[in-house]
């Protein structure tokens, strides 16, 4: 049975990440102590809210260096993909993880456009990816966000809100996925399913 660990960090959406692992078979260990994260097989960093509190909340646990260090399988979630990057715009500018190069940016809204961009959207798959094996064009996942990362070479996914929205991306052995793949369905399930397969 494969064993996941799951950041509680007091800026995560937790209980559902869990759930859903867990109808996957998966164990699940929540934790926000160091020494357990760099033990971790593999590494789900949730979140929710702002990258600025988020950040904060790593650093006074300590857990910033270690998730950094990391040296296997991660996925960040929602907020969780964003602060995989250099910084956010968010709160007059948030320095991240720098993980993925680049610059998390506003989306801006437009009649037709509100912000946040929340609902279903399609992907359309960028390049081929174990994350996504099994996941076809066209396939949906449920969003919920404010701000957007830059479309880059670790894109492996994007939807589309009025210009590209990175909906998955890759750094070597760091994953995101900036909508919720725990509320996102059948698609959502495959991807938890296929991070729970990878390599350690």
């Amino acid at each position: 049975m494969t064993t996941v660990t799951v950041l509680s960090y007091g800026a995560g959406n937790v209980a559902s990440v869990r759930f859903a692992l867990e109808r996957l078979g998966a164990t699940v260990r929540l934790t926000a102590d160091p020494a357990e994260l760099a033990a971790a097989e593999r590494l789900i960093l949730p979140g929710v809210g702002a990258a600025g509190y988020a950040m904060a909340r790593l650093a006074e646990l300590g857990l910033v260096e270690p998730i950094r260090a990391f040296p296997r399988p991660l996925l960040g979630v929602c907020l969780g993909q964003q602060l995989l990057f250099d910084a956010s715009d968010e709160g007059g500018g948030t320095p991240l993880l720098g993980l993925i190069p680049g610059r998390v940016g506003r989306i801006e809204p437009a009649p037709d456009r509100p912000v946040p961009h929340m609902g279903w959207s399609r992907l359309s798959i960028v390049r081929p990816d174990p994350l996504l094996e099994g996941i076809d064009e066209g396939a949906y996942a449920y969003f919920v966000h404010s701000y957007v990362c830059p479309d880059s070479e670790a894109t492996l996914a994007r939807a589309d809100y009025g210009g590209p929205v990175p909906a998955v991306v890759r750094n070597g052995l760091r994953w995101g996925c900036q909508f919720h793949p725990e509320r996102s369905a059948v698609a959502g399930a495959r991807i938890l399913q296929n991070f729970l397969e990878l390599t350690p």
